[in-house]
């Protein structure tokens, strides 16, 4: 049925209410999406904060390994990686999650590095503070705006892998409502003119991206003021 009152975005082709299946599908990809963008922060912030801490042969080592990794597309690596196994949630956090930490730890990595030739950082040292403790105490809490900042940022990159994957079929069961799997078998209405089963998910998907990507805008120019006073200028 096309849009009416009582189903105000239309039904599908077995008579579902488009727009429960939409509110439902939006939430199966939030889930998947913040899940997987804060394991994906945790592994990139570990790893990035260990290169620049450390330098020398392991900072090339590891960077040289984070190279090798993007090389390779992250939709390509995914598919790889859920392929393995059943069609689920969790298959495809983790197929986002150890595709999408690469950005983040070359973020940490070069404010780990900043961070290191700042005066306070010398201080610290002459004054005998361990390695660790300067860690702990002065880089860690200088790279978790950035870090946070990359989270955010990975949330609707996110959503969109999972809608990808979704709709190739190597995503979520195809009787659980999602975005993906929701555009995927309304692809078959569009030649009969049946337009709303195929428009309203995509706008799901593209809302929450923008107010995202608005949310994180917002968010930089609080953590860099510096940059904020440019831009007006």
């Amino acid at each position: 049925q096309a849009p009416s009152p009582a189903h105000p975005f239309g039904t599908d082709d077995v008579g579902r209410d488009v727009l429960l299946r939409c509110v439902y599908g939006l939430r199966v990809s939030l889930l998947v999406g913040v899940v997987a963008a804060l394991v994906a922060t945790v592994i990139g912030t570990a790893v990035g904060a260990a290169a620049g801490g450390v330098g020398g042969r392991t900072d090339r080592l590891v960077m040289r390994v984070v190279d090798v990794f993007s090389s390779v597309p992250h939709l390509l690596l995914g598919i790889f990686i859920v392929a393995m196994f059943r069609p689920g949630v969790w298959p495809v956090v983790a197929s986002v999650a150890l595709t999408h930490w690469l950005s983040t730890a070359r973020i940490v990595r070069a404010e780990v590095l900043s961070l290191r030739s700042r005066d306070f950082i010398d201080a610290a040292v002459s004054g005998g503070a361990s390695r660790c403790r300067i860690a702990v105490r002065h880089l860690l809490p200088g790279v978790l705006p950035q870090a946070g900042l990359a989270a955010v940022l990975m949330v609707p990159h996110a959503i969109w892998h999972e809608s990808a994957l979704s709709f190739l079929g190597l995503g979520l069961p195809t009787h659980r409502a999602s975005l993906g799997n929701m555009i995927q078998s309304a692809r078959g209405t569009l030649p009969a003119g049946d337009w709303w089963p195929t428009l309203f998910p995509g706008l799901f998907l593209i809302v929450p991206t923008l107010a995202i990507a608005s949310l994180a805008g917002v968010w930089r120019e609080r953590i860099n003021p510096r940059r904020r006073s440019e831009l007006m200028l």
